[in-house]
């Protein structure tokens, strides 16, 4: 059965063209799956009956299924997601919904585990599985508007503010390496058919492949974050090993190359704050040096330790500090805001084991400590 989640807008126009049926079928089939949440042809009442008999015979409308629903004190919601349909129990990933004032968040993910492998990043050290599906992504997205109550209502034209107003691919992998099934998700996102978002309010983050920052950039420019740790290349090719193959030069080339087609006119750059490693004055200057030439504000993490990560996290003195000198300099920056923290929404808690492909014994895996926590914080309008 092929799931329908897994097309976006122009994919599922050409699957119901193979089948004969005219274009504005796909476009209803569309709104009803991601606008109103169904899962089900026969509730599609607008969609002809013979044709409704077709796709339940052919297709199916299938999200990951929850194994977990957390509710923190604070609001903050975290599904714990299986991605393959209770045959592996290790390949689950996890989505953060963030409520505030202004905004809802949802933090989604888009690989199962990582293998980009940075020293302090708990996912690299345990190994990486495999890609998304386009369906697995936005299925993210999709299982949380209806976990929610925030589907629209057939009939509808005006129902207020969204419940998840912005969305971050922050989650558990690198976006950009999984590239084509991202791209087919961020269409969906901005799809007025699908969940009309705005290009400001979806963002990617990227650990830095230059190549695939260029692709985003001519195919679904978004807003991007970019995540830095350190200001020298010596230093980011120990904390960040694909600086290795695209250095800061390239990378700082890249954010500027971004910029002539994003919807923000700066990029976030996230940075931990390793106790010792990248936390000194000396460091922050050198981080003016480095962004001088590209718009931006930053996102000060303080690191959060995991088992034998080697690392410290800096002291509360030492990231003001940090963020002092950097703001003197004009560049807004802001501190990570803990939120979820009693049901391990925060930190990225247990999401599964993961076996990687030189087949390492499979561990616990725990999302990036620091990275998961902030991510879903550092978005601003």
């Amino acid at each position: 059965m092929v799931n329908l989640l897994d097309f976006d807008a122009d994919g599922l126009a050409a699957w119901f063209a193979q089948r004969g049926e005219k274009p504005f079928r796909a476009r209803q089939v569309l709104r009803w799956m991601h606008r109103f949440g169904e899962d089900s042809f026969e509730r599609m009442t607008d969609v002809a009956k013979s044709l409704r008999a077709k796709l339940a015979h052919e297709a199916e409308i299938r999200g990951p299924v929850p194994v977990r629903d957390s509710i923190a004190a604070d609001g903050t919601r975290k599904w714990l997601l299986d991605v393959d349909n209770g045959r592996n129990e290790g390949n689950a990933v996890e989505a953060v919904f963030i409520p505030e004032a202004n905004r809802g968040t949802l933090c989604i993910s888009t690989q199962v585990g990582c293998a980009l492998d940075c020293s302090f990043c708990s996912t690299g050290k345990q190994g990486f599985n495999r890609n998304l599906s386009t369906a697995e992504i936005i299925g993210q997205l999709w299982h949380a508007n209806r976990a929610l109550g925030a589907v629209k209502t057939p009939g509808v034209a005006d129902e207020g503010e969204r419940v998840i107003s912005n969305v971050v691919l922050m989650g558990m992998g690198e976006p950009l390496a999984n590239f084509d099934n991202v791209v087919a998700a961020l269409k969906l996102m901005l799809d007025d058919n699908a969940y009309g978002l705005s290009r400001r309010r979806v963002t990617v983050s990227t650990s830095g492949i230059v190549p695939a920052m260029d692709r985003l950039r001519d195919t679904v420019p978004v807003a991007l974050a970019v995540s830095l740790h350190a200001p020298t290349d010596a230093l980011r090719d120990q904390l960040v090993p694909i600086n290795q193959k695209y250095p800061l030069k390239d990378l700082m080339a890249a954010c500027r190359r971004y910029l002539e087609k994003a919807p923000r006119d700066f990029v976030t750059f996230e940075y931990v704050m390793l106790e010792g490693v990248n936390d000194s004055d000396a460091d922050a200057r050198a981080l003016l040096s480095l962004v001088r030439d590209v718009p931006c504000k930053f996102n000060l993490i303080p690191f959060n330790p995991f088992p034998q990560s080697g690392y410290r996290r800096s002291s509360v003195e030492r990231v003001r500090r940090f963020q002092e000198i950097l703001m003197a300099a004009n560049i807004v920056s802001t501190v990570r805001k803990t939120r979820g923290e009693d049901i391990d929404a925060a930190c990225g808690q247990l999401a599964g084991q993961v076996k990687d492909k030189s087949r390492r014994t499979a561990v616990p895996l725990h999302r990036v400590a620091p990275l998961s926590r902030a991510r879903t914080q550092e978005i601003r309008r």
